[in-house]
């Protein structure tokens, strides 16, 4: 991304914030992650990590670990789009941690054209998936409080 364009760093900027809150909204101890998905100016979607409807709130077991169905915060949001009238054909996908592998590859099938995150997930392998897949990655660390 070329950050010449002070209104895209701006948006840009502004997304991830908006992520960073719908973030608060997970039940998850451990980690929480926020996502957001933007076609044409408008967000179409949303998401935060959290249990499949339907399922008790907590995302971790007695030992703090996360349940194998925790729904990541970007699945989150793609799977509201089956739901609705929108494609994600060109659209960016924001988010507060990086894709892992396989959310990676859910992105890339979606037609998501960039993704805009703040922290890297520990396991680069599914920025370095989306990367080889032409997929517009722009991480932001630094964002006003």
């Amino acid at each position: 991304m070329d950050y010449n364009n002070p209104k895209q760093l701006r948006y840009d900027s502004a997304y991830l914030k908006m992520a960073r809150e719908w973030a608060k909204l997970s039940h998850c101890s451990r980690k929480q992650v926020g996502a957001l998905i933007v076609k044409d100016g408008m967000i179409i979607s949303d998401g935060y990590n959290g249990t499949p409807s339907g399922y008790d709130n907590c995302c971790e077991n007695d030992i703090g670990e996360t349940h194998w169905f925790v729904l990541h915060a970007e699945a989150n949001a793609l799977t509201k789009i089956a739901k609705s009238n929108h494609n994600t054909n060109g659209a960016t996908l924001y988010i507060t941690l990086s894709p892992c592998r396989d959310c990676s590859k859910l992105i890339l099938q979606a037609g998501i054209a960039r993704v805009v995150y703040i922290k890297g997930y520990k396991d680069t392998s599914g920025i370095d998936f989306l990367k080889e897949s032409g997929i517009q990655l722009t991480q932001i660390t630094n964002l006003d409080e």
